[in-house]
């Protein structure tokens, strides 16, 4: 009740009101089975925005942290997270990774579209990182086809960091469905999945214009404030002293 609540009355209205999204390719998202969405991720609004537009539900599978915050306000994001479809998942590697995979699958099974967000995490510059396979594995488990997804201005209307975003024109671009069949019973191979997600990714490069980057999204972004840091301390320390 509160997902239709949230769509239809409250939060689908005003993302409507605020980014005006121009959709395309909405066709293409199967009116009735299972599927996964395989978007790219640019923006915390992208949570919102797609599964607005898109007539059935979709559920995502999302970081766990939204789920597990304290006091009144985490209690709060995590009723509303629930509320609009949202699973929480572990993103730490090892067995969290697995139970993230079964998450997915049971989504698959009941017949549902699943959202993903191959890459893992946000882009913190707006280009397309390299994906994760787990949105291969799922496909190839289920047997289900792959819409792939480009958000298109959502970076600019709300980048990392910032709290409320822009109202502005934004493009949500879907394309054809991608059949993985050939792959039936090579879940468990690495170099097959492997290549069904830079089959996925090259599909989302494809729709978004985006530049992309052979590296994981989360070891960039872990780079790129690395070196924020450590030029924090030389200009503070360049500060010191009178110049001469």
């Amino acid at each position: 009740m509160l997902y239709q609540v949230l769509k239809y009355l409250l939060l689908g209205p005003l993302l409507r009101l605020v980014f005006r999204p121009r959709i395309e390719g909405l066709e293409h998202v199967p009116e009735e089975g299972a599927a996964i969405i395989a978007s790219n991720h640019l923006s915390f609004a992208d949570h919102f925005v797609m599964p607005a537009i898109v007539p059935r539900r979709v559920t995502f599978l999302a970081k766990a942290e939204y789920f597990t915050g304290p006091g009144l306000k985490g209690r709060l994001t995590a009723a509303f997270f629930r509320g609009v479809g949202q699973i929480p998942v572990d993103r730490s590697g090892g067995r969290a990774s697995r139970a993230a995979l079964s998450s997915g699958l049971a989504v698959l099974r009941k017949g549902r579209l699943l959202g993903i967000y191959p890459e893992g995490t946000r882009s913190h510059d707006g280009r397309l990182y390299k994906g994760r396979t787990g949105v291969a594995s799922m496909a190839v488990t289920a047997g289900v086809p792959v819409v792939p997804c480009a958000m298109i201005g959502t970076f600019e209307a709300q980048p990392t960091g910032r709290r409320l975003p822009r109202a502005m024109r934004i493009t949500i671009r879907f394309g054809a469905p991608l059949d993985f069949s050939r792959y039936a019973g090579l879940a468990d191979e690495r170099t097959a999945l492997r290549a069904v997600t830079d089959e996925i990714m090259y599909a989302i490069l494809t729709l978004s214009g985006q530049e992309y980057v052979d590296t994981y999204a989360g070891e960039a972004k872990a780079e790129a404030q690395a070196q924020a840091r450590a030029q924090g301390r030389r200009g503070h320390g360049g500060g010191k002293g009178p110049a001469r």
